[in-house]
Order: structure tokens, then sequence, then C-alpha cells
């Protein structure tokens, strides 16, 4: 069977999907599956790359080149194609693909009209997932306790800044924490700390999505739950996020690396089980299938705080998701290949669904 490896994107997150999409490649099970490998450049290009039958040895292999004219020429490692030549019989996409235009629903509703499996959340919880905002209320219906928040757009900022500052001061004490509403891997987010900062923050967020999410800062331990599964829904024990840095931007996660992580982590049995309960509840609600990260804020008093629901999370080597799974006894290989099943699944259903309709 072949696996066509989905990578890059437009995104801001382009970068981090390929040190993703490496760690997935030197996992496949290459005795089973051979792997294709398309990527989508900056601009949103798609290239096709060589087929592969074993791992390769370093991620240069994921840098592609190509000519513009979309021949294929002596020098070059891939051919410009059109999205929906990826389409295959015994195929299924495995999209590593962070932030817009990857994990928010468009991507998979690209895959659904091609009606090819692939791994991962649907349209709808891909969508509602990356939105910050859908999340909260959704949350919120469910009765999942979150940290108090204003939703903020740009339109409304750019029109009475007063009137938004006004709000976010009358119902949040500083800190404050300003994040795009759609965006992935902490690009966007800032930190307030007085109203000057606010602004600042805001114009950082609006530089990536026209609608802002302010939420209240917390000293809170960041724990993290990995879920895995379609109908049968399983978690693992919580990982903590341990910070060498005040705040845990981009850089901090995959530039310098100035993090740590405990798993699983050191807090009460009864906290565990709210979280992976929680957890459960969330991904539910929000329609989850495949997998998804919940993250969630912990302060010292053991209250908790989901945070957000992230349904492509990181795959490289300093990842928690696999490494929560890795101490549930389930090691990174075996993750990969459940992850391409659960894909399979998912798409048989969805076919005999459409045919008892």
């Amino acid at each position: 069977m072949k696996i066509i490896l989905l990578y890059g994107g437009k995104s801001p997150e382009h970068d981090v999907a390929i040190l993703s999409a490496f760690s997935v490649i030197s996992a496949v099970y290459f005795d089973y599956y051979q792997v294709q490998l398309v990527y989508i450049d900056k601009t949103g290009q798609w290239v096709k790359g060589p087929l592969l039958t074993e791992a390769p040895e370093t991620d240069e292999v994921l840098r592609l080149t190509w000519d513009p004219t979309g021949n294929v020429v002596e020098g070059f490692s891939g051919r410009v194609i059109g999205a929906g030549e990826i389409k295959e019989d015994n195929a299924i996409v495995f999209p590593v693909l962070h932030g817009p235009n990857g994990e928010d629903g468009t991507i998979q509703g690209f895959l659904e009209t091609l009606d090819m499996p692939y791994v991962g959340t649907g349209v709808m919880t891909s969508a509602c997932a990356m939105d910050k905002i859908m999340t909260k209320y959704i949350l919120q219906a469910g009765g999942i306790p979150q940290v108090p928040y204003v939703p903020v757009l740009k339109n409304q900022w750019k029109e009475n800044p007063k009137q938004v500052f006004d709000k976010c001061e009358g119902m949040l004490l500083y800190p404050m924490f300003i994040k795009p509403a759609n965006m992935g891997s902490s690009v966007g987010i800032s930190r307030a700390e007085n109203r000057e900062e606010l602004q600042n923050a805001l114009q950082e967020a609006y530089l990536y999505d026209s609608r802002a999410l302010v939420e209240q800062g917390i000293d809170a331990r960041e724990i993290e739950v990995a879920v895995l599964g379609n109908d049968d829904v399983r978690t693992t024990l919580p990982g903590e996020v341990v910070k060498e840095v005040a705040f845990y931007d981009y850089n901090a996660k995959y530039i310098d690396n100035k993090i740590q992580m405990a798993i699983p982590a050191d807090i009460p049995e009864d906290v565990m089980e709210k979280a992976r309960d929680y957890a459960k509840l969330a991904y539910t609600m929000l329609g989850g299938s495949g997998l998804s990260r919940c993250d969630f804020f912990l302060t010292n008093k053991n209250e908790l705080f989901l945070n957000e629901l992230n349904t492509m999370p990181g795959f490289t080597e300093f990842s928690m998701y696999p490494l929560l799974w890795e101490n549930m006894g389930l090691k990174y290989s075996d993750l990969i290949e459940e992850l391409i099943q659960l894909g399979l699944k998912r798409h048989e259903m969805k076919a005999a669904l459409h045919l008892n309709n």
C-alpha cells in the first residue's frame, strides 16, 4: 500500500511541518508501505517528489527542488502537479500540515472530495478545533472549565480600540495572553502586562488572523493528554511541559528547545483522571477521530482549565504526543501504523454509510 505524505504548506508553521514529516517517514514500516512525497511550498505550489521504499537518512530528501515550468528536468527532485493528481487507488494520505490550510478543515475537505482516506480528524472537527474562539464556545457548552477570555475582531479593534481595551481590562486582569484565533505552534502569541503591550500584542495577532483571543494569564503548570481513536477513544497519562523560560513561545518550542517534559506528570492521581476525562469529553464533543492532544493549565490549587485541542500535534523528536504514547507502551512506529489503520477504518465506515443511504 502507498502512503502519500503531504507536508509543508502555506502557513507560518511550514518548517515545523517538514520536521514532523521527517519524523513520521522515519517511523513508517517500509516492509508494508511505499511513501510518495508530495510537498506544498509556501506559495501553495504542489510538488510531487520521489517514491520512497526505505527510510531516508536525512530530511534533505523532503526539501524538493523543481523546474517551475512543471517539466521533469535532470537535477530537480520533483515536478509541479495539480492538487487533484495525488488521487490514487490503494493509497492513504498522511497530511503533516500544521496551522491554516493544513489542520483547519481545508485540506480535509479537499481529500473528502477526492474520496481518499486520510490520517487525522475530519472537516468539522479540524475546523472547530483550529479556531480557538469556536473551541471555547463548544467546551463551554460541555461544562469543561476554561480560563476567562474575550474574543476580539480586528474590525472592532480598528473602529474603537478604547472600547476593546476597556472590555478586556474590565473582564480580565494583567497579565493577559493574546492569540490569533486560527494558528498553532505558539505563532503570533504574546503576553501583555499593560495596555501598551496589549495593543502591540493585538497588532501582532492580527498579522495572522482577523480574529484574536485575549485570555486571562494565570500562574499554572502546562499539562497535556494525548487522545487516540475513532469510536473507541483512548487517552494517555498526562505529561507536563517543564519550561526553562517564562513564556513557552515558538522559539522555545522549535528553535532553542528550552523545554523539558515530565512524563508522566507529577500530579495527584485524581487530577490525572480528571484531565483524561475532560480530554475524552472535549474530543468526543468536537467529533474527533484519529488523534488529538489536549492541553491544560493546572494551578497550585489543582484546578484544571482546558486550554486547547490540537488535531495535528507536532511529531518532531521534541514533541509531546508520541512521547506520551511511548510512555503507555505504544512505540512510535506502532503509533504511526495505528493512525493509518484508523484513517482507513474511518473512510470505510463513511463509504458504508453512503451506500446504506
